[in-house]
């Protein structure tokens, strides 16, 4: 049931629509169709259409219109490149998260709630102007009590009531449309709104900012190419966040950064470096890295702030989108479109060939094009558009390092514009996978499943013993669910393998131990024995760890 508060922001809503010429979006839903021919035999709607801006032009306006909460809905709809058409998303890219300051002396009245102490007990200077105002929060500058500065973060009053009531209509907006609207079935509505709640109610919470600015500042201590802000724990809440002050040039002034002497190659390279670190090496990156948070030292180490949208990948995608840019820049589309079925990124029933000539299609224009404007982040949207059409779910977190790759590769040429990101990016990604499949890799896998192994090697004898008594009699069942046969043929083949490995293996782990217990006989000499025991136990062993890290 609507409330009357919703009822009247939800016919607020439509009006702006309507004043903005997009009534088109209220009467495709079915149950307004009634209304259409009323609308279309008015002269007046067909002179307003003559004198309309483009479609994408009027979303745009209407949504800043709406307010702080719809930008930065649009702000996120923008990074969707796999739902909204291009020209909608360009157009949305431009909205500014920038709305009036609350008075500082609020701000004030919220930093004494949150510690229960007058600001003067927490803070030798407090500067009420604020320096910088968005929709979620605005930054006050302050100073310590030792003389250290720093800027206070402080959210707005009543924001989380009017973020929840809103995320509520869009939801109701969304379940309409997906419900009367058929044309907008194919933007997922739904799962855009989830999206959407989900970020905006982590960027309102502060300390989980902090967390992640933390995280930042131990991954890149002692970087001479990045730096991040410290964060003063005893001073951050959930509403409030005090973090050092820091001071550098914006990444967009390039004719200021020019006059200190910053290389601008040197400057855009280490910006392809920094992300790709980020997503391989620490599995953690900034994901709102755009000009507004980036600065730059008189040295041309940069500076990131604000760090509401982290993300981060499982180690299985990690490896699948190393190896997709691999292929891709190798021209190699078969692979691309296995990855993409092995993954689980796309059905496991969809045919390779057929997503392969699909993939090719869209990738081999950008060939044509010199590797200085082949754009990494364009490669990715191109390849999720193409996978919608073979069901492809697009998890939220590729959709951040999507939108974190198009800042990067924005940003990185508007400093360098002749800026190769493949030269750049190529040998990091080469050797992250080397590290992946080498003897590095295995050590490391070694050292990971130790522990597990050397957990369950006591129990081995007693579960061998098990399976080879149930098998004597016909006790041992095996139940495979598969909805493909040929997978089923497989999956059955591969684990026949495991499966013989792992007794073999035990047997011989056993027998090693037995022989090594039992020691010398009168027919075998000590060093047989002990050099058979020592062979078995290390024969079995390998079998039973090689099947162990196959798993």
């Amino acid at each position: 049931m609507i409330r009357p508060s919703e009822a009247f922001r939800l016919i607020h809503i439509n009006w702006i629509l309507l004043q903005h010429g997009l009534d088109e979006v209220i009467l495709a839903l079915h149950i307004f169709r009634p209304l259409r021919f009323i609308l279309y035999l008015s002269p007046w709607y067909w002179i307003r259409r003559d004198k309309l801006p483009p479609y994408p032009v009027r979303i745009r306006r209407a949504l800043e219109e709406l307010g702080p909460i719809f930008v930065k809905f649009g702000q996120i709809l923008s990074t969707r490149r796999d739902l909204v058409p291009a020209d909608i998303g360009d157009e949305l890219a431009k909205l500014q998260d920038a709305v009036p300051p609350f008075p500082g002396a609020e701000a004030r009245k919220i930093i004494e709630r949150a510690f229960g102490k007058p600001i003067e007990a927490i803070l030798d200077e407090f500067d009420e102007t604020p320096l910088a105002s968005a929709s979620i929060a605005q930054v006050h500058t302050a100073r310590l009590k030792d003389g250290r500065k720093v800027v206070v973060k402080v959210t707005r009053p009543g924001i989380e009531k009017i973020i929840r009531r809103d995320v509520g209509l869009l939801y109701l907006i969304a379940g309409l449309a997906n419900r009367y609207w058929s044309e907008a079935r194919r933007l997922r509505p739904l799962d855009v709104v989830n999206d959407y709640k989900k970020t905006i109610l982590d960027e309102l919470d502060l300390q989980r900012e902090a967390a992640n600015a933390a995280q930042l500042h131990r991954n890149w201590e002692g970087s001479d190419i990045l730096y991040v802000p410290e964060i003063f724990w005893h001073l951050t809440r959930r509403n409030v966040l005090v973090m050092e002050r820091i001071s550098g040039t914006p990444v967009g002034d390039v004719e200021k950064l020019k006059a200190q002497g910053i290389s601008m190659r040197q400057l855009g390279e280490q910006g392809v470096e920094i992300f790709f670190t980020q997503v391989f090496r620490d599995n953690f990156f900034h994901a709102d890295m755009h000009p507004g948070n980036i600065f730059v030292e008189p040295s041309g180490r940069y500076i990131a702030v604000d760090f509401g949208i982290v993300g981060s990948l499982t180690r299985a995608d990690q490896r699948y989108l190393a190896e997709n840019l691999l292929a891709f820049f190798n021209r190699d589309y078969n692979r691309v479109a296995e990855l993409h079925v092995e993954s689980g990124w796309v059905n496991r029933k969809t045919r390779v060939d057929e997503f392969e000539s699909a993939i090719r299609s869209v990738c081999e224009p950008i060939f044509n094009k010199p590797l200085s404007e082949i754009s990494f982040g364009h490669f990715l949207i191109n390849l999720f558009q193409t996978a919608r059409r073979f069901d492809m779910e697009v998890q939220p977190q590729l959709v951040l390092l999507q939108k974190t790759l198009l800042y990067i590769e924005g940003l990185g040429r508007q400093l360098y514009p002749q800026l190769d990101l493949w030269t750049t990016a190529k040998p990091f990604l080469e050797r992250w996978m080397a590290e992946q499949v080498g003897p590095r890799a295995f050590k490391k896998k070694l050292r990971k499943n130790l522990p597990q192994l050397a957990e369950h090697a006591a129990d081995m004898p007693l579960l061998l013993h098990k399976v080879l008594n149930d098998a004597a009699e016909q006790r041992l069942e095996l139940n495979w669910r598969s909805e493909d046969l040929s997978q089923l043929r497989r999956e059955l083949k591969q684990s026949s393998r495991d499966t013989i490995a792992s007794l073999s293996g035990g047997s011989m782990l056993i027998s090693g131990a037995l022989l090594l217990t039992l020691g010398p006989s009168i027919l075998l000499p000590a060093s047989i024995v002990t050099g058979a025991g020592i062979g078995l136990g290390c024969a079995g062993g390998y079998l039973l760890l090689r099947t162990l890290l196959r798993g």
